[in-house]
């Protein structure tokens, strides 16, 4: 059965362009894994980023693993057979690195699963010379990588394209004739800016249970972490590398428009992790779209904030004028004018995504959306008028201070979008023919103004998810949509948990996904990570993690939240 497994990876690799193939010789031999199925880990820009960085490097050999589709999970269970890689079959436990690239919290259980199956200790206490050095990467642990502590060797805390190369630099250095692989992390550690080795810092808890001290066990050591990022993103571009039909981006090139974002949504992690906004200039951006016009595939602009970008009109019009198609991530509704939605049209989309987040004014204002009522109708009407008669919306529940009047507010926005109508040179009025409706949780994120509220209970969740559900029941234009509310428990417990929280993974892990049963051997409960209200004071499992905002300014804007305050962007 190994065979079939095998030639099923040649068959992906046969209908890819743009990996990379290079061989094992005297190369760093790097094995980068997505904690997830195929298809989504492809469709991921960061991880795709990070394969061309590491092949790029001329003694550097970089692979792919991801986790295997439910059906050939089977066989890597106990016997011969342990978890390859994608382009030379080789196991994980032949590579000097497994580098994992991790985005979303609920992928941290098929971290574990991959390293058991790969043979690979699961606890990097128990590893030894024998053992790839395990590293973790992304979004998640630039946030709070504290819950994986036991599990990795090492954590880069920022963005790839300013960490890796020092690192790199430091990792390929000659080693002394005795180096051990200890010495190899405690080295990173004192050499490389946004390294972070778990098991060189020590973390004590005050008897009622939050973070008393964090504190690196040599003095030499550094107690704040910083956060590494890409200070000229025109030297670079971030676009695919890796095209297959086997995924959902695949008839998609997608490339980085901005990131970071100036708006200051107070519960938005990816606006303050990826501070400060930077925007590629136009000339840089028509490079990368040349690149991706020539393989005859429309154009995905992604970014944290790509409605913003000075030159987005220009841009599309530069699309368009090479014969190219447009995708897109969401917008904001104050920036939709009839001159973008023009050109969005002309460039091929037919559903556009809006977040207006609520639908009470007074909690947009606490989350500091920054639009209003007006701009709701106004950019509605703009879509109707310019031919969009798809519209996707998100929405969050769970917002602190929210009350039944605010879910009522989403209701009451949701039916007036819906009977909205503009007069028609035809037969019929302009309406929207399709509307659907994501309902998100809000869960609170380390890094963020929001990130001293609790969850809230998701019982009461259920009740308000089920009152928008059936406001709508019965009505084929509009269709609701959201996720298990028990996946939201979960999520926020992986999100803002501290090191305790590992250990609750590691039940997970042997009781095969039962969660019921894995929360029932935590040290703590696991509400008190979730429903318990933060004080400004405490020590926080983040705290470490120097992400270049002060927390001055998180207190401000929590304080400000509470006051329900208006202030213009920060």
């Amino acid at each position: 059965m190994s065979w079939a497994i095998k030639q099923k990876c040649k068959e992906i690799l046969s209908r890819e362009d743009g990996y990379v193939k290079k061989l094992w010789g005297n190369s760093l031999n790097i094995c980068l894994a997505y904690p997830n199925r195929y298809r989504t880990g492809m469709d991921n820009l960061g991880f795709q980023t990070v394969y061309r960085l590491l092949n790029q490097h001329p003694s550097v050999l970089c692979e792919r693993v991801f986790l295997p589709d439910p059906g050939d999970e089977g066989f890597f269970a106990p016997g011969p057979l342990s978890l390859f890689s994608l382009e030379s079959q080789q196991p994980l436990r032949e590579f000097d690195i497994v580098a994992f690239s991790i985005s979303f919290e609920n992928d941290y259980p098929h971290i574990l699963k991959m390293l058991d199956m790969a043979r690979i200790k699961l606890l990097s206490r128990e590893r030894d010379e024998s053992d790839p050095i395990i590293i973790g990467g992304g979004i998640c642990v630039t946030m709070n990588p504290e819950p994986l502590a036991d599990f990795f060797d090492l954590f880069l805390i920022g963005e790839a394209e300013e960490i890796l190369p020092e690192f790199l630099l430091n990792l390929l250095r000659p080693r002394e004739a005795r180096e051990t692989r200890k010495d190899d992390l405690l080295r990173l550690q004192k050499d490389v800016l946004g390294v972070y080795v778990p098991a060189l810092y020590n973390v004590t808890y005050r008897a009622d249970g939050p973070i008393d001290n964090m504190i690196p066990l040599d003095p030499s050591l550094p107690r704040k972490i910083q956060k590494q990022w890409a200070q000229d993103i025109q030297a670079f571009s971030t676009e695919t590398v890796i095209s297959s039909p086997d995924t959902d981006f695949g008839t998609m090139f997608l490339t980085e428009v901005s990131r970071g974002c100036s708006r200051g949504c107070r519960f938005c992690a990816a606006g303050y992790l990826y501070r400060p906004s930077r925007f590629r200039k136009r000339e840089n951006l028509e490079k990368s779209i040349r690149r991706g016009l020539e393989t005859g595939k429309k154009i995905g602009l992604m970014g944290t904030a790509v409605s913003d970008h000075p030159e987005l009109i220009d841009i599309c019009r530069y699309i368009l004028s090479r014969q190219g198609k447009i995708g897109a991530s969401s917008f904001r509704l104050d920036q939709l004018t009839p001159t973008l939605l023009e050109l969005l049209k002309e460039g091929g989309l037919e559903t556009l995504a809006l977040a207006p987040e609520t639908g009470s004014q007074r909690l947009r204002d606490l989350i500091r959306k920054g639009i209003q009522d007006e701009d709701i109708s106004r950019g509605a009407i703009n879509l109707l008028e310019n031919g969009f008669l798809h519209v996707r919306l998100y929405f969050m529940i769970g917002l602190p201070t929210e009350a039944a009047d605010d879910v009522e507010a989403i209701i009451e926005l949701i039916k007036r979008l819906s009977q909205l109508s503009l007069p028609s040179t035809g037969p019929q009025e302009k309406r929207f023919k399709k509307i659907t409706v994501s309902i998100n949780q809000f869960i609170p994120k380390a890094g963020t103004p929001f990130q001293w509220y609790p969850l809230e209970n998701i019982q009461l969740i259920k009740k308000k998810i089920r009152k928008i559900t059936d406001s709508f029941r019965g009505q084929g234009n509009i269709k609701v949509l959201s996720d298990p509310p028990k996946r939201n428990y979960l999520q926020s417990l992986l999100a803002t948990g501290d090191r305790r929280v590992g250990k609750i993974l590691l039940a997970l892990h042997f009781q095969q996904g039962a969660w019921s049963k894995a929360l029932k051997e935590a040290p703590l409960q696991s509400d008190f990570f979730v429903y318990r209200p933060r004080d400004t004071t405490e020590t926080l499992p983040w705290d470490f993690i120097d992400t270049g905002v002060p927390k001055a300014l998180l207190i401000r804007e929590f304080q400000a939240a509470q006051q329900l305050s208006t202030e213009k962007n920060c």
